[in-house]
């Protein structure tokens, strides 16, 4: 330990659970009760000002939630956190919770598909100015925002190219503007990247995906200052989009094994990353762990791990190749999900970008034949080898 600090593995498995539970429960309990009663009608006031902790109704926080806040929270090394009931939730929530009309955000082009949809169809809307550039091209990048910006909206690793951008940098022009720096730390998570001690303002993640890693429970949650995570608090408890009791339990539960799931999945993705990279039916493989990948050397600078998620496109750039190969793969989902235990794959015309069109996928520089792969926690020499069978029939 550093400064008596927890390392990130026991804080996978005790942050957020350290108070005493009912009935002196081990595990947080999931408290689906809708309203909290108070029999002191001053105690229940002053909970309600915020001059004291406490909950009131479940549309605003709840016991099990605000555990499953405080495990991320902690793992970010930030001040606040709060969640929503899905990763779009806690995505719009920030972006309208901070943006007004007028107001100017500049972003990259490989976004995930749904917040892609938020820049081109939503804001515009609203009379928000959106400037979306190429994302390796950081020059652009500072250029678009010394124009003016009140949010920096960055992804780093990028779903599904897994482009990298130097976070320190850019947090830095985007703060010489005045801006809020928001980071979506969804592919890397807490135990490869902390994206707050590099600079950034907020950090997000779709909980659904490697928080959660069991596919079975849906959230979202953003961490950073106490001032702006209660702008976006606020948000989202007018909105209504609240994290779920029982999905906040499924998410500490699963989040007991961030650290480990992580490690493994780093590792395997890698090896299959190597394999594919030297393989005569693979065109291109895109992975920051490849000293190929163009920005390998930031990857290392910034991330403890590469993650579990990458990509590739089939020689021939063909999709009806892609039809052929995923459903041969015998240890993968073909499922628009990533992050889980089990390996899951798909191109992104069905996955992370099925909101867009051929043409929009295009100009982010997503071809057609991409496949994304999430690397699960199966053995690697197994994988390998299902690949190596299924690339047979391509």
């Amino acid at each position: 330990m550093k400064n008596n600090q927890p390392q990130n593995s026991t804080l996978s498995v005790w942050a957020g659970e350290e108070g005493d539970f009912w009935a002196g429960a081990t595990q947080v309990p999931v408290v689906h009760s809708v309203s909290f009663g108070y029999k002191d009608v001053a105690h229940w006031l002053r909970v309600a000002l915020g001059e004291e902790a406490g909950h009131i109704y479940g549309r605003n926080t709840n016991p099990t939630v605000h555990a499953f806040e405080e495990k991320v929270r902690l793992l970010e090394g930030a001040e606040a956190a709060t969640s929503a009931s899905t990763g779009m939730g806690i995505i719009s929530s920030a972006l309208f919770a901070l943006l007004s009309p007028g107001d100017r955000v500049v972003s990259v082009k490989d976004t995930y598909g749904g917040t892609n949809v938020i820049f081109t169809e939503f804001l515009p809307r609203f009379q928000i100015d959106v400037a979306l550039c190429d994302t390796t091209d950081h020059e652009a990048i500072e250029a678009e925002i010394a124009r003016g910006c009140q949010v920096l909206y960055l992804e780093s690793p990028t779903n599904p190219t897994v482009k990298i951008v130097d976070l320190a940098r850019l947090a830095q022009a985007g703060h010489a503007a005045g801006a809020v720096v928001i980071v979506d730390n969804t592919f890397a998570t807490p135990i490869n990247q902390n994206p707050l001690q590099l600079g950034a303002d907020l950090v997000l993640h779709s909980a659904t995906k490697f928080l959660g890693g069991h596919a079975d429970a849906l959230g979202g949650v953003i961490c950073g200052s106490q001032t702006l995570v209660e702008q976006i608090y606020h948000f989202r408890e007018i909105n209504g989009a609240t994290l779920h009791p029982m999905a906040a339990y499924l998410l500490l539960r699963g989040m007991k094994t961030l650290d480990l799931r992580i490690r493994r999945q780093n590792e395997s993705a890698l090896q299959i990353a190597r394999f594919l990279a030297g393989h005569p039916r693979i065109e291109k493989v895109f992975y920051p762990g490849l000293t190929s990948h163009e920005n390998h050397a930031i990857a290392r600078q910034q991330m403890r791990g590469f993650g579990g998620v990458l990509s590739f496109i089939l020689r021939g750039n063909d999709f009806a190749d892609v039809r052929r190969f995923v459903p041969r793969l015998r240890y993968a989902h073909a499922a628009a999900n990533l992050g889980a235990v089990e390996t899951i794959v798909g191109p992104p015309a069905t996955t992370s970008h099925v909101e867009c069109t051929r043409e929009e996928r295009a100009a982010m520089g997503i071809p057609e034949s991409l496949i994304r792969y999430s690397t699960g926690i199966e053995d690697v020499s197994d994988l390998i080898a299902d690949l190596e069978q299924a690339l047979a029939f391509v």
